[in-house]
């Protein structure tokens, strides 16, 4: 069914235009962008507010939500919190984790977020032992995404060592096929649909042995898909690398043909000049979750030196500590200039661009992420009137919503032509709190 959508302001990046008619086709794509529509034509529904593309959450584990306020008690580091993921982790089951997936999608769809990348690595039984679908997992995080009305590309990630050829520890013995081709054998078998795309992911150079890297980054050139490895989050991981092969994880992925322009390296936080230059030379993408990074109080990583370098930079909310693309857009640029004791690293512009079409074709779906004829009609309003930004110049929209707006903020939002979440209300799941609530105390009480 073609539908027309007025919206009352709109990114057209990189300028707002006031007045813009939106059409629709039966395939979901918009068909027709018109500026200077001062009123909504006959039938056309109605978006009040700043309207943007969809947000892309470029990196997610799910489960993760189920870690929220629990984590913040005492004191620690990442590692001190990555005992407590792996509780959560094991008490998760197929039934169990769609639940809360299909929930926490529901707080991306509420939040503006369009489409999510999925590092997802919790494959197995919790001893390992394969459900009876080897990919009963996978299936009920695509499943979860369909039924919150947000597309999906499912990072399958290899994850094979606790560290650098060492075996599973008894945490991790969900996590691990055995081998990289035992992981190839076994994601081979997931179907992309409408929804849906798949692509893949190394952990990271401590759980996937050197010599089983090319056999991921071969899985994805063959298939033209993504791959996402999380790179350089911790200090200790670049002196174990150092310690075990005399180089840094990116050079180490560089050698092993993992690097490229459909890769990208999440987080990058600790980086030599050479790993920079590399990764830029490679146009290899950063994917910034600075939510996390300040969370884990993992640091602060070179973001602009990276897209100087050639890095096209893409945003995720990772832990979810919490779940909102404009508070990490909003971050990367206020953490630099904690930094450097200077404003203005990134245009507004920029920040959105990062949060939409960038993160987009880092996942995958380079023909979304943008409001104009071809792409998938993909779009979340913001509302310019609560109090966060009440007051705001129309023609400053895109400042208002990425340094004052929060998730909050978001009033409707469009997937594929469909309406999701109408006047801050998810039109498939009226209660996601409540979804929330439920999935998430299951998991405690086992």
């Amino acid at each position: 069914m073609q539908v027309t959508y007025w919206l009352e302001h709109a990114w057209l990046d990189p300028v707002v235009e006031p007045g813009v008619a939106v059409e629709v086709a039966d395939d979901g794509r918009i068909s027709a962008v018109r500026t200077g529509v001062e009123a909504p034509p006959p039938g056309a529904v109605v978006l009040r507010g700043f309207t943007v593309p969809g947000l892309a959450n470029a990196h997610s584990h799910a489960f993760h939500r189920a870690l929220r306020s629990t984590v913040q008690v005492g004191s620690g580091t990442f590692w001190t919190w990555r005992e407590i993921m792996y509780q959560v982790a094991s008490r998760l089951t197929p039934d169990s984790y769609h639940a809360l997936a299909r929930a926490v999608y529901a707080e991306m769809a509420l939040a503006g977020i369009t489409a999510v990348g999925e590092f997802h690595y919790l494959h197995h039984a919790p001893d390992g032992t394969p459900y009876d679908d080897p990919n009963a997992m996978g299936e009920a995080l695509i499943a979860a995404a369909a039924e919150a009305g947000i597309r999906i590309t499912l990072l399958d990630t290899a994850y094979l060592s606790s560290g650098f050829g060492a075996a599973p520890d008894r945490h991790q013995l969900r996590f691990s096929d055995g081998t990289a081709e035992a992981w190839a054998e076994r994601c081979s078998a997931l179907k992309e649909r409408g929804h849906a795309r798949i692509g893949a992911a190394v952990h990271s150079v401590r759980a996937v042995p050197a010599r089983e890297l090319g056999t991921v980054a071969a899985w994805a050139e063959a298939r033209r898909a993504p791959l996402h490895v999380h790179l350089s989050e911790q200090t200790a991981e670049n002196e174990g690398c150092l310690d075990a092969h005399g180089m840094t994880p990116t050079q180490l992925l560089a050698e092993h043909g993992v690097l490229g322009d459909r890769t990208t390296g999440v987080h990058n936080t600790h980086l030599t000049d050479g790993d920079i230059a590399l990764i830029g030379s490679t146009a290899t993408g950063t994917c910034m979750c600075p939510t996390t990074e300040r969370d884990l109080a993992d640091g602060i990583g070179p973001a602009v030196a990276l897209q100087r370098a050639g890095s096209p930079l893409s945003l995720g909310s990772d832990s979810h500590a919490v779940i909102d693309l404009l508070e990490e857009a909003r971050a990367m640029e206020l953490d630099e200039r904690l930094r450097t004791r200077r404003r203005g690293h990134w245009t507004a512009a920029a920040l959105l661009r990062a949060a939409t079409a960038d993160g987009h074709a880092a996942l995958g779906w380079p023909e979304a992420g943008r409001i104009e004829p071809g792409a998938p009609a993909d779009l979340a309003t913001i509302a310019l009137d609560s109090v966060r930004t009440a007051g705001a110049v129309p023609r400053l929209a895109a400042e208002t919503a990425v340094f004052a707006a929060t998730a909050s903020d978001v009033r409707h939002v469009v997937v594929g032509g469909r309406v999701v979440v109408r006047d801050g209300v998810h039109a498939l799941i009226p209660d996601a709190a409540s979804a929330l609530s439920t999935a998430v105390a299951a998991l405690r009480t086992q």
